[in-house]
């Protein structure tokens, strides 16, 4: 028996890397999935993909009006909703405050946060209600960089270090009705886009030369994550028989990074 049979998912930044892995697995596990992203054509590849198991909203996870209508367009389609993950976000390529220039702060700031901290509190704030019907539960992506230094610059450490505040609040704030958990990927193959116009330099961070290489090596399990292992925790956080006593809890898939030796 399939773990999520039955369940009805919003997935986030779902079309692309960790995003698009979830969706899939939810799909094989049976539950039935709407996924919101900006990225048009990738939904319609997706859609034409996994067919009426899913639905797509194109939309803005930083706007509230969208978050809302990816809410109103699952209830319309699947008549409830059990999970929702936040998912969407974008990297800062390991950008240094010095690198930053002062006038420029501010709007960078607001633009990283507004995806990667905002655009989850959108999509809680939308979902809480049809949660709370369902007693279902919120699913987060953070990153190592939640817990350690080093994994990016200081805007994207920073942001992921307020998620970890996030989820426990808002596993404070709606239990007993509604689970609140997250999953926090190591290196992962995949192209993450870096927010625009931060640093001339970046690239998906996939195509880094020697990124593969040097991310197996600084961990103890010694390989590079692909989107498809981290998906089997977000299955287990999103099923109720299996998980259902769990929240507030963020569950590490970077190959053992807090056990990583010096040099």
């Amino acid at each position: 028996m399939t773990w999520l049979e039955g369940q009805i998912a919003l997935v986030t930044g779902g079309t692309g890397g960790i995003g698009s892995a979830i969706v899939r697995r939810y799909v094989r596990e049976g539950a039935q999935v709407c996924v919101m992203a900006r990225d048009a054509e990738g939904l319609a590849a997706l859609k034409a993909e996994l067919g009426d198991r899913i639905i797509t909203v194109t939309g803005d996870v930083t706007r509230y009006q969208d978050n809302q209508r990816a809410v109103d367009e699952t209830l319309a389609t699947f008549g409830r909703l059990d999970v929702f993950v936040g998912n969407a976000a974008v990297f800062d390529y390991f950008t240094r405050l010095d690198r930053i220039p002062a006038a420029e702060l501010e709007q960078r700031f607001k633009s990283l946060f507004a995806v990667n901290v905002q655009g989850y509190l959108m999509g809680a704030r939308c979902t809480m209600e049809a949660l709370k019907k369902s007693r279902g539960s919120m699913i987060f992506t953070l990153s190592n960089s939640a817990f350690y230094a080093g994994g990016g610059g200081v805007l994207y450490v920073t942001s992921k270090h307020a998620v970890v505040g996030l989820v426990r609040q808002l596993a404070f704030e709606l239990a007993p009705d509604v689970r609140v958990n997250g999953v926090a990927p190591g290196a992962t193959n995949t192209a993450m886009k870096s927010l625009e116009g931060l640093n001339a330099r970046a690239v998906p961070l996939n195509e880094i030369p020697g990124f593969g290489d040097k991310a197996a090596q600084s961990v103890p399990l010694q390989r590079i994550a692909e989107p498809e292992d981290h998906t089997g925790h977000y299955v287990l956080l999103a099923s109720r028989q299996n998980a259902g006593l769990t929240t507030a809890h963020i569950i590490h898939s970077d190959g053992g990074w807090e056990i990583r030796k010096p040099g």
